[in-house]
């Protein structure tokens, strides 16, 4: 596997599978890397803690940072090499008009209608397209993977390339399966964050979704995750069932929907989501 640290030396993998990542690499990555393998293609991951996509008050700062363990996952999983650019090759012109940048960004629909990550972290996506066209730019894949437990993310991504479709004509966005701990609970870098007695708490959050699988309406889906994650001491900042593909209010007939969950355990804020079967959209 090649570390690849200078953006001079992509050429040698342009085409492949990009795995695009922030480090503090668990199996819910692998998955992303092994998927790049099976397609055929070189895997190329790359590691980098964005800073234009942290919110005032963020864990910029403290995110993990475990390179050398990344590294042999990575390797592990199939990949051909891993870029570690720095944050002046990501934005040369400086982080000031990166910020910038990332603010004046010009966001598909799905980044700013649905008010679910959107509204809570209102410079987020901003932040994440900036870094993730730049990766695009220079790494030039044919492939892309991303994880479903982003789901917006994963979405805004998918309708931000639809979008260029001209300067990405040959790029393809691959999503994977959110990958789970044997008790459910989504695998996630900041579940490093967790003491004890949190990441007990924090099963609430699949428990959530799991009940919601079990309700036949929009409304009792929305009404039984709020509860579930009441009881688990959570502090819920949206449950919510919405359109697959909009992200917006569920459309009536729909035969499947997504269930989506945002909730903190004092500073830690955790994402799930799962698709679910409802029958009766009334609210």
């Amino acid at each position: 596997m090649k570390i690849i640290e200078n953006a001079e030396n992509l050429s040698q993998i342009r085409g492949g599978a990009l795995v695009p990542t922030m480090g503090a690499l668990h199996q819910g990555h692998a998955s992303l890397i092994r998927a790049g393998a099976a397609s055929g293609r070189p895997v190329l991951v790359s590691i980098f803690v964005n800073p234009t996509q942290f919110g005032p008050n963020e864990d910029f700062a403290r995110y993990p940072r475990t390179l050398d363990a990344d590294l042999k996952i990575a390797e592990a999983a199939g990949a051909s090499a891993v870029f570690i650019p720095t944050a002046d090759s990501i934005y040369p012109s400086g982080l000031a008009n990166a910020v910038t940048n990332a603010a004046q960004f010009s966001l598909p629909a799905i980044a700013t209608a649905p008010l679910l990550e959107d509204a809570i972290r209102p410079t987020h996506f901003g932040g994440v397209c900036l870094v993730v066209s730049r990766l695009f730019d220079l790494c030039e894949p044919s492939l892309a993977f991303f994880g479903e437990k982003d789901f917006q993310q994963l979405r805004v991504i998918t309708q931000m390339v639809e979008e260029n479709s001209i300067r990405w004509k040959s790029l393809k966005i691959i999503p994977c399966a959110t990958i789970r701990e044997a008790d459910g609970l989504a695998m996630s870098s900041r579940n490093q964050y967790l003491n004890p007695s949190q990441r007990i708490s924090a099963l609430g959050i699949s428990r959530a979704l799991q009940s919601a699988a079990n309700c036949s309406s929009a409304t009792a889906a929305e009404k039984s995750m709020r509860e579930t994650l009441d009881q688990h001491g959570l502090e819920t900042q949206y449950a919510v069932i919405r359109s697959e593909k909009t992200l917006c209010a569920t459309e009536v007939g729909a035969k499947s929907a997504r269930a989506l969950i945002a909730a903190k355990l004092g500073d830690i804020r955790l994402i799930d989501n799962a698709r679910v079967g409802i029958t009766s959209m009334n609210r």
